[in-house]
């Protein structure tokens, strides 16, 4: 069976909680002060989709396609972005909230977080090379055989990155960041 297809729609002020969003391929289109919270978007595609101060907390994501889809505003808490389809997978989030929200072993190389809050956020065995975390509160994410290499990290805080456990070659660090790539060495930078 074949799904819908909605291509260059605008969808605002919906309230998916109350009626669910039709398993479909969404094309080019734009999700504005949507509330998403607790849903199930399973096996729904997002190609060149956009999500604009949306709240999306908890939402089921699997076999869920993100294909060039940006996120701006939004409200992303706990959402567990491996279990979405890996193949095109391509995000970018501008003002988000992603606390504990999970990124485990995906490819997101060249991913952009700008102004973002990811407290508690799963990064382990990702890849994140060539991405940008700038200005976000990484507060106790989990970096763990993370690669962050050539990543921008010089305007990101709160973060603990172990240089011994992830890769790091040619990624960015401000010097007000050194603390959270000795912490493990107990070293006091001032």
């Amino acid at each position: 069976m074949q799904n819908k297809y909605f291509e260059d729609q605008t969808y605002e002020k919906q309230d998916y909680t109350v009626a669910s969003l039709s398993v479909a391929d969404y094309d080019n289109c734009n999700f504005i002060n949507c509330n998403f919270t607790g849903t199930d978007l399973s096996a729904i595609t997002f190609s060149e989709c956009s999500f604009e101060n949306c709240d999306l907390s908890n939402v089921k994501l699997s076999k869920t396609g993100l294909k060039d889809v940006r996120f701006k505003g939004c409200k992303l808490l706990g959402l567990h972005f491996q279990d979405c389809e890996p193949f095109l997978l391509q995000v970018s989030f501008t003002d988000c909230t992603l606390n504990f929200s999970s990124f485990y072993k995906l490819k997101l190389a060249k991913t952009k977080f700008i102004n973002c809050s990811m407290k508690e956020a799963d990064l382990a065995e990702a890849d994140l090379s060539n991405s940008i975390f700038s200005n976000c509160d990484l507060a106790a994410a989990i970096f763990d055989n993370t690669n962050l290499e050539k990543a921008d990290l010089r305007t990101a805080y709160n973060y603990s990155i172990d240089p011994e456990r992830n890769k790091i070659k040619k990624a960015k660090f401000s010097i007000n960041g050194l603390g959270g790539l000795l912490e493990k060495y107990g070293i006091e930078v001032s």
